[in-house]
């Protein structure tokens, strides 16, 4: 068993009445470990589930508002925190999805606070987040140093009294990514909600759901930003998302992604390479416990994450560092 019972309950929640217990529990299992619990249960909505079932599916609805909520309250406190400073802030990610109302954000599960502001006010806008009561997750030097200098956003932060993390970009990839997608164009032609909040528009919400998939990572959780990225392409223009995608070194990303929506949550009319099919193996690399499967494939896109986001000696030396540091791979 893979995920694909967890993919075919999202594309068609029909399918679900044909489910028994086992398919039920196995169901359950992964989206929760895909973070897709809150959507899968929207999708079925109010057809007929088991019993056992029903009340999990409610507790995610709820849960997922809660997080909504939770979210647009951080978004809310950062605007007022940096409003002082004139800056256009940016909401990416889950929180700009559920401030939009957007389908890529219904019944989406949302962590972090995600923003982009322009590289230039990183500084300012780090000392008024700290007078807001904002401070550093990282102690260790060695990851201080490394968010400033190569990564494309500052160290996390954590909100002292609310226990909720800021994740503040400058960009949407690594700066040694070789990839160099254009962030001022992402922040100038950025939509308004608010009167000191944007979102990004839809073809570079599609560009930057690709990139954290496709350029930036190990695919880690990637069916939900699949998922994204299906309910993102519906809402782009098919001729701007191509210029805008060529614009930010996308193109081969964003084709590509288009495809792998298309076999997994759409009709499945897309003509897949041999990568597509190696990607998709990764994303549906679970088993009915929810767990991660084929530990060799993941470890191989684990390595290959290092390899997209810097060059061979840097990453040598990184995980070197990392590892008589104690981190190992999941």
């Amino acid at each position: 068993m893979n995920a694909r019972l967890l993919v075919r309950a999202l594309r068609d929640p029909g399918t679900v009445a044909q489910f028994g217990a086992g398919q039920w529990n196995a169901l359950i299992a992964m989206a929760r470990a895909e973070r897709l619990i809150g959507t899968l249960a929207l999708r079925i909505g109010d057809r007929p589930v088991p019993d056992a079932a029903r009340p999990i599916l409610a507790d995610a609805r709820l849960d997922a508002e809660r997080e909504a909520r939770q979210a647009l309250w951080e978004a809310d406190r950062a605007e007022a925190a940096l409003k002082p400073l004139g800056v256009r802030v940016v909401l990416l990610k889950g929180t700009a999805y559920a401030a939009a109302g957007l389908k890529a954000g219904e019944g989406r599960f949302i962590g972090d606070l995600d923003i982009l502001v322009p590289r230039d006010c990183m500084e300012a806008v780090e000392k008024h987040l700290m007078l807001a009561g904002w401070e550093w997750v990282k102690s260790d030097s060695y990851d201080d140093a490394y968010y400033r200098q190569w990564m494309h956003e500052l160290p996390p932060m954590i909100h002292q009294e609310r226990d909720r993390m800021i994740d503040v970009h400058h960009t949407i990839l690594p700066l040694t990514a070789r990839q160099r997608p254009d962030a001022g164009a992402m922040i100038a032609d950025a939509i308004s909600i608010t009167d000191g909040l944007h979102i990004l528009s839809p073809e570079d919400r599609v560009c930057h759901a690709v990139a954290h998939l496709l350029a930036d990572g190990d695919l880690a959780g990637g069916l939900r930003n699949l998922w994204d990225v299906h309910c993102l392409l519906a809402e782009a223009d098919p001729a701007a998302l191509e210029a805008r995608a060529a614009r930010h070194g996308l193109s081969p990303h964003v084709r590509q992604a288009r495809r792998m929506a298309d076999a997994l949550y759409g009709a499945g009319r897309e003509r897949l390479t041999l990568w597509d099919r190696i990607v998709l193996a990764r994303l549906l690399a679970r088993n009915g416990w929810g767990k991660e499967t084929r530990k060799g494939l993941r470890f191989a896109f684990y390595l290959r994450s290092h390899w997209l986001r810097m060059p061979p000696t840097m990453l040598a030396r990184h995980l070197f560092t990392k590892w008589r540091k104690g981190h190992r791979p999941a």
